[in-house]
């Protein structure tokens, strides 16, 4: 799976970035992690801080898929509204995984601060605006119901956004507690901080076939064997190439980095910025003053159509944010991509073991807030393995999505 195109940023923002060995001889272990990006990384953290004795491997190189595309937004809210989690769920399933995204940005926050101040994690406030009038209601429905169960919010209407912007929209929700990241450094960061606990990290090294036992797995790979009690697999989007009950939408998002701003006083709080319509645009900054600026998800544009794509999609991009900031009319984009973007149907991550693999647990953050998906898997997960139950993990459940047919092998295609 071609998992980005174009010139994703966040690369250029770590060079040299740490290298690891291609695996050379057969291993054993007690966990095997397979995929090296923000899922895998967050992982392989958790459990080196338990001190288990864990193999992650990449068939790229550490990041080198989606993370690359990854923008950095941390957000409690959801593309799918707490309004709606709990027509879908019902009030205590919704509630909480609400209250989980809150405390995983805190989690992500502890966890930036120990390991480097570069990971450019900045605190920040979520402007979430109504592209039209016929969102006012949803959105003051939306208020209501975060107000009702404790979130900490503020409802501004078109006069209160034109305060504080140099744009104004029919209403907006105003959330504290949000954040942005260096998304590439942080996951070399974690998976450095894993390697100096004992994790072996190996690159270039692709699995391509496991055989499951009653004990424990055997992963094939680069002509070798790993043999391990449990395997995590942490592919992304790619993990839908290996189950055959995927439940997820899977589209194509764009992203744009922008040359150096030279002002961005009129920009409220540095706020990350997200809409109602959907598909949604989405705006943050960054440290060095530049802006990033993403969505217009599509179905995949066929092969020869991606780079004509891209470059008109980009334009769009630039004069969405133009639109926003009038004073921006000189802007340039220093970089874009196009990048896999997938949801599962119902709004809800997938997270935990699947009854025809087994001794393997699934890790599928899928929809706009991945890498907070990635926290709440990686803390559950990492509990859940060494022994400590999480009765939460049930509220993710693979299970939501149609049975397979029952597999003792299986081939990564």
């Amino acid at each position: 799976m071609i998992l980005n195109s174009g010139n994703p940023a966040w690369p250029h923002t770590l060079k040299p970035a740490p290298e690891y060995p291609v695996l050379d001889q057969d291993v054993d272990c007690d966990f095997l992690i397979v995929g090296g990006g923000m899922s895998g990384a967050m992982m392989a953290y958790q459990l080196a801080a338990r001190h288990q004795n864990i193999v992650l491997i990449d068939k790229r190189n550490i990041g080198g898929g989606s993370t690359a595309a990854n923008t950095g937004l941390l957000q409690s809210s959801n593309d799918k509204s707490l309004t709606s989690m709990i027509h879908t769920f019902g009030e205590e399933i919704g509630v909480a995984f609400y209250k989980k995204c809150e405390q995983s940005i805190r989690q992500i926050r502890e966890i930036c601060a120990k390991l480097s101040p570069g990971l450019e994690f900045v605190p920040r406030s979520s402007l979430y605006f109504a592209s039209s009038e016929d969102d006012v209601e949803m959105l003051r429905e939306e208020y209501r119901t975060l107000r009702k169960h404790g979130f900490q919010v503020q409802y501004w209407d078109k006069q209160e956004i034109g305060k504080r912007m140099p744009f104004t929209k029919p209403a907006a929700l105003y959330k504290d507690g949000d954040a942005e990241v260096n998304p590439y450094r942080l996951v070399h960061a974690l998976v450095k901080a894993a390697a100096e606990q004992g994790a072996g990290i190996y690159e270039q090294t692709e699995a391509v076939h496991f055989e499951f036992a009653e004990h424990g797995v055997t992963c094939y790979a680069n002509g070798k064997k790993i043999r391990a009690n449990k395997v995590i697999f942490s592919m992304g989007y790619e993990t839908q190439e290996l189950k055959k009950d995927k439940n997820a939408v899977i589209n194509v998002s764009y992203a744009v980095l922008t040359k150096p701003v030279g002002d961005l006083s009129d920009w409220h709080e540095r706020c990350l910025i997200w809409e109602t319509a959907r598909p949604y645009l989405y705006m943050r900054t960054t440290p060095d003053n530049r802006i990033v600026a993403g969505g217009l998800d599509e179905s995949p544009p066929a092969p020869e159509k991606r780079e004509a794509r891209l470059l008109h999609r980009t334009k769009v991009l630039i004069e969405e944010i133009r639109k926003l900031f009038p004073a921006y009319a000189r802007l340039e984009a220093d970089c874009a991509w196009a990048s896999i973007f997938g949801t599962t149907h119902d709004g809800m991550p997938m997270v935990g073991p699947h009854p025809d693999y087994p001794n393997c647990y699934f890790i599928e953050a899928y929809g706009g807030n991945g890498t907070v998906y990635c926290m709440i898997a990686a803390d559950l997960l990492g509990d859940e393995l060494t022994g400590r139950p999480r009765p939460e993990l049930n509220m993710f459940s693979l299970q939501r999505s149609s049975k397979p047919s029952p597999s003792d092998s299986l081939t990564i295609r």
